[in-house]
């Protein structure tokens, strides 16, 4: 009865993976059909059978979606000023300034308003100063700036260059001058010099010896 069984199934079994005729398509394969540019027929391909064809809907394509452009940040204005702390010394505060020692000490509140009137007056006086003098001296530095800029890149450097440039011609020329004027003169000059010779004897040095302890 076992092996009925097992026939049976795999009978079944082999019923199920086999496909009917009616399911196979014949189609010739010709190889230069990829190579023609459209000039051939066009092929027709069968729907698969509907044991073979899936059930759901065929989802729709999807359009294209635009690229989004980067977002960027929005600016940051930096509310350093002085980024390079060129100016760290000037950051005064009331503690350098106002002490008072412990033997010495007055009540809270005269010290509270002390405090509160330093940096007040600092601060509101630096602003008033500010208003009426910080864009005049702006403009000043600016202009003196650009001066300094402008005879920097066309008298200076310029001149800089040029100086480079000849002082090489003009060191020959002296050197040629001084070989051909200077050096004989001095040449014999030197050997003129070095046949002179200078004798003492020692009846002239006690003679100086004793004018010299008369004077003293």
């Amino acid at each position: 009865m076992t092996d009925d069984y097992n026939s049976a199934l795999s009978k079944h079994v082999l019923k199920m993976m086999m496909v009917s005729d009616d399911c196979l398509v014949e189609h010739k394969i010709d190889d230069d059909s990829g190579e023609d540019d459209g000039g051939g027929e066009e092929i027709n391909i069968p729907p698969p059978p509907p044991e073979f064809a899936s059930k759901a809907p065929t989802p729709a394509p999807k359009a294209p979606t635009p690229p989004t452009a980067p977002t960027m940040p929005p600016p940051t204005h930096t509310l350093t000023r002085d980024p390079y702390g060129i100016n760290k010394h000037l950051k005064v505060e009331v503690i350098k300034v106002l002490v008072e020692p412990a033997t010495s000490r007055g009540t809270d509140q005269v010290w509270r308003y002390s405090v509160a009137g330093f940096e007040k007056a600092r601060i509101w006086t630096y602003r008033c100063l500010t208003l009426l003098f910080a864009v005049p001296f702006a403009l000043l530095c600016g202009i003196f700036l650009a001066i300094f800029a402008c005879l920097h890149v066309w008298f200076v450097v310029p001149f800089i260059q040029l100086s480079n440039t000849f002082l090489p011609c003009l060191q020959s020329l002296c050197v040629c001058a001084v070989d051909v004027f200077i050096s004989p003169f001095c040449t014999c000059f030197a050997l003129c010099c070095s046949q002179m010779v200078l004798l003492l004897s020692n009846k002239d040095r006690y003679q100086r010896r004793d004018i010299e302890t008369m004077r003293m």
